[in-house]
C-alpha cells in the first residue's frame, strides 16, 4: 500500500485534477482512496487519466482540454460531478492498495497435486503464498510496463507464471537461505522462485524500448 501526499486541487467540468508530491505508481483504471483533501474529492475513484499539463475542461465532443504550455507534473484526474473549483493549494492523501487475484488458493492445490486441510499451518502458508505471489508478479509486470487488470490475468502465460511462482513460495517453507528444507542426507537442489522459465512466462523485465 502506498501513501501520497497531495499538494494542489482543482475540479473543471465535472472532472476533478490532484497534483501529489511524488510521482504515483497507478495507472489508468486503478482505485485510489482520496481522504482529507475536502467535499467532493475525498473517497473511492476511478483514475480516468494522469494528466502532465493544467487541465482546461472538455470540448463539445467531451475531449479533456489542457493548456500545453504550462506542464504540471504528478498530476491524476478521476470524474466528479461537482461545481468548479479553481486550482489552488491543497492538503490530503492518495492511497493506492490493488489487489490481485489472478490465482487462488485451489488453483495453487491444483497445481501442486495435493489437498492442503483448512484450516491448518500449511493452509495459512498457503494463503499467505498465494496473496504474496498474486501481489509481486502484478507488481512486477507494472514495473516492466504492463497496464493489467487486478481481477482478470491477462493471459494464460502470466497465470501459469504466478502459479508457479506462487507454488514455490509455499514449497520454500522451512528452508535456509538458498535451499529447499529436506530430510534428504544426498544434499539439496537449489531453490529458484523467480526462475527463467516464470520471468519468461510473466513477460519481465521486458526491454524498455523509445
Amino acid at each position: 500500500m502506498a501513501t501520497i501526499t497531495v499538494t494542489h486541487k482543482q475540479l473543471r467540468s465535472n472532472y476533478a485534477v490532484l497534483q501529489t508530491l511524488t510521482p504515483a505508481e497507478f495507472e489508468v483504471g486503478d482505485s485510489i482512496v482520496v481522504a482529507t483533501v475536502g467535499v467532493p474529492f475525498n473517497g473511492t475513484k476511478i483514475v480516468y487519466a494522469l494528466p502532465q499539463f493544467l487541465f482546461l475542461g472538455i470540448d463539445s465532443e467531451g475531449d479533456l482540454l489542457f493548456d500545453y504550455n504550462i506542464p504540471i507534473p504528478n498530476q491524476v484526474l478521476f470524474a466528479e460531478t461537482s461545481d468548479d473549483i479553481e486550482r489552488t493549494a491543497a492538503t490530503g492523501t492518495i492511497t493506492y492498495a490493488p489487489v490481485c487475484t489472478w490465482v487462488s488458493a485451489a488453483d495453487v492445490m491444483t497445481y501442486l497435486g495435493i489437498t492442503i486441510a483448512n484450516p491448518s499451518d500449511d493452509y495459512t502458508l498457503l494463503t499467505q503464498s498465494v496473496s504474496a505471489g498474486n501481489q509481486f508478479c502484478y507488481r512486477r509486470r507494472q514495473e516492466s510496463g504492463y497496464t493489467d487488470s487486478l481481477t482478470t490475468s491477462p493471459g494464460g502465460d502470466a497465470t501459469l507464471g504466478t502459479l508457479m511462482y506462487c507454488a514455490a513460495l509455499w514449497r520454500s517453507r522451512g528452508s535456509i537461505e538458498n535451499t529447499y528444507a529436506t530430510f534428504d542426507g544426498m544434499g539439496t537442489a537449489t531453490q529458484q522462485s523467480l526462475t527463467p522459465i516464470v520471468k519468461q512466462l510473466l513477460g519481465i523485465p521486458r526491454p524498455a524500448v523509445a
